[in-house]
C-alpha cells in the first residue's frame, strides 16, 4: 500500500491568495511645476505704472520749483522729483494722489473706493520699487512655481485689497505701494508651511527660517513714513487665504488613472486630513466674516 502524498490543499490556497493579491498602488507621480508668468507680468506692471507716473508728474515742468531742482534732468519728463520733495526718488505726492494713492477722505467721504486697489500698483520711488519687486519676484516666483498662477493670483489680489482696506481705517495719510500684497504672500507660505506640516523633511528649519524672515519684513514696518497698517492687513489676508487656497495631499493618494488593473478603490488612502478640513472652513469664514 503506498505512501499518501503531502496535503496540498492549503498550500494551493495561499499561492492563490499571492496570485490574486492585488498590487500595491506606484507612487503618486511628482507635482510638475508650474511655468511662473504672472508675477513677473506683476512685476512688469508695477514698474510700468511707476514709469507712468513720473510721466505725469513731468518734473521739468512743476512751478512749485526750479526745473533745475529735478534729479536726473536728462530724463526730461521722465526726472525725479527734488529730495525735498520725495527722497524715495520718484513723482510728487500730489501726482500719486491723482493717480489713485490711497487716502482716507476720499474712499470713506468721496466713495472713491477704486483707490482700494489702484494704490497697490503705484510706488513712491525707485527705492520703494525696487525693494517690493525684489521680494515680490523672490517669493511670488516660487509659490506661483509650486500652486499655479490662478492661485497665487487670486491671494496677490485679495491680500493688496486687504491691506488697503486695514491702511484705510487705522490712518489719515496718504499711502501707496504693493506691501500689503507682499505681506499675503509671507502669510500664505506661514499657513501653507502649517497645513502641509507632514510632508516637510526639515520643518524646524522651514519654520525657523520662515519666521525670521517675516519678523525682518515686520521690523521694516517701524521705520518712519512706512505703512506698517497695510503690512499687517496684507499679511492676516494671506494667512487665511494661505488655508485655503494651498492644501496638499497629505497621505499616499493617487489619481484614478495611475490605480493598475484589479486594485481595491477602497484601499486608496484619502487626499487629506481632518485639522485641514478643519482649518479651511474657520479660515473661510473669518475671511467672508472679515
Amino acid at each position: 500500500m503506498g505512501k499518501k502524498g503531502p496535503p496540498t490543499a492549503g498550500r494551493d490556497v495561499q499561492v492563490a491568495v499571492v496570485m490574486w493579491a492585488a498590487p500595491p498602488p506606484p507612487p503618486p507621480p511628482p507635482p510638475q511645476l508650474w511655468t511662473p508668468w504672472l508675477i513677473p507680468l506683476f512685476a512688469l506692471a508695477n514698474t510700468a505704472a511707476f514709469a507712468y507716473s513720473l510721466y505725469i508728474n513731468d518734473c521739468p515742468s512743476s512751478t512749485s520749483h526750479p526745473p533745475s531742482d529735478c534729479l536726473f534732468l536728462t530724463l526730461r519728463r521722465f526726472s525725479f522729483e527734488p529730495l525735498y520733495v520725495n527722497f524715495l526718488l520718484g513723482p510728487s505726492p500730489s501726482t500719486l494722489d491723482k493717480l489713485g494713492a490711497l487716502d482716507y477722505y476720499k474712499v470713506v467721504v468721496n466713495k472713491e473706493k477704486w483707490r482700494l486697489m489702484t494704490c497697490i500698483w503705484l510706488h513712491a520711488g525707485l527705492i520703494h520699487l525696487f525693494a517690493n519687486m525684489l521680494s515680490l519676484l523672490f517669493i511670488g516666483v516660487r509659490l506661483e512655481q509650486e500652486f499655479g498662477f490662478v492661485k497665487i493670483g487670486i491671494l496677490y489680489i485679495i491680500s493688496g485689497l486687504g491691506g488697503s482696506l486695514m491702511s484705510c481705517l487705522s490712518q489719515r495719510e496718504d499711502s501707496v505701494g504693493a506691501s500689503g500684497a507682499l505681506f499675503g504672500l509671507l502669510g500664505a507660505m506661514l499657513s501653507e508651511l502649517i497645513t502641509n506640516w507632514t510632508i516637510y523633511d526639515h520643518k524646524c528649519a522651514a519654520l525657523s527660517s520662515l519666521i525670521f524672515i517675516i519678523a525682518i519684513n515686520l521690523a521694516v514696518g517701524l521705520l518712519p513714513h512706512v505703512d506698517s497698517s497695510a503690512h499687517f492687513g496684507g499679511f492676516i489676508s494671506g494667512f487665511l487665504l494661505g488655508f485655503v487656497l494651498l492644501m496638499r495631499p497629505q497621505f499616499g493618494w493617487i489619481s484614478r488613472k495611475h490605480i493598475p488593473p484589479g486594485y481595491d478603490i477602497q484601499l486608496v488612502k484619502p487626499k487629506y486630513k481632518f485639522s485641514q478640513y478643519f482649518l479651511w472652513f474657520v479660515s473661510f469664514i473669518l475671511l467672508i466674516y472679515g
